[in-house]
């Protein structure tokens, strides 16, 4: 799902966008096969014992539940509704099913852009993007980040487009009344 062009500045264009890396999805899709295997053999088994057990056919089936919804659907859901967009004059983070949450740096105030690359990062090519500016003492960590090293070789070109923009002073943004 494209970010909403209405929630850009005028003149503003996004560069790019992306999701967290697919490799946050290994976790959710092995407890989503093993939950199903799980619950059919445990059910099966509930349903071959006698007419006493049946109520273990309805905990089975709850726990199953609880597990798909909280292990397997939830994080499929949060990793959906994740967006990292770089625009040529900031970048922005969007997070959150059912709250959003989320988060901007204006380019301009971005002192610092570095990456870690852990050891299964650098053979499935993800990282986190650290992204440090002024007056913020945390900064943005991005984490999950597909071709980290690439992102941070452009989020370094953007920052340099944007203060060239605006030492020779491109385009004003626009005023509502006065």
């Amino acid at each position: 799902m494209a970010y909403p062009a209405k929630l850009l500045s005028p003149d503003e264009t996004i560069k790019f966008e992306t999701k967290p890396h697919w490799r946050a999805l290994i976790a959710p899709a092995v407890v989503l096969i093993f939950t199903v295997f799980g619950f059919a053999l445990l059910f099966t088994w509930a349903v071959s014992q006698s007419d006493w057990l049946s109520w273990l056919r309805w905990v089975i089936l709850a726990a199953a539940v609880v597990i798909l919804i909280l292990w397997a659907i939830g994080p499929f859901l949060r990793w959906l509704t994740t967006d990292y967009v770089f625009t040529d004059r900031r970048v922005i983070t969007r997070m959150g099913i059912i709250s959003k949450r989320g988060r901007d740096v204006p380019l301009s105030k971005i002192n610092n852009v570095s990456f870690v690359v852990p050891a299964l990062g650098r053979i499935l090519n993800y990282g986190e993007l650290q992204i440090q500016s002024a007056g913020e003492n945390e900064g943005l960590s991005i984490r999950d980040v597909p071709n980290v090293e690439e992102i941070q070789r452009d989020v370094y070109q953007f920052i340099e487009a944007d203060d060239a923009r605006r030492r020779t002073g491109g385009p004003a943004p626009a005023t509502d009344g006065a």
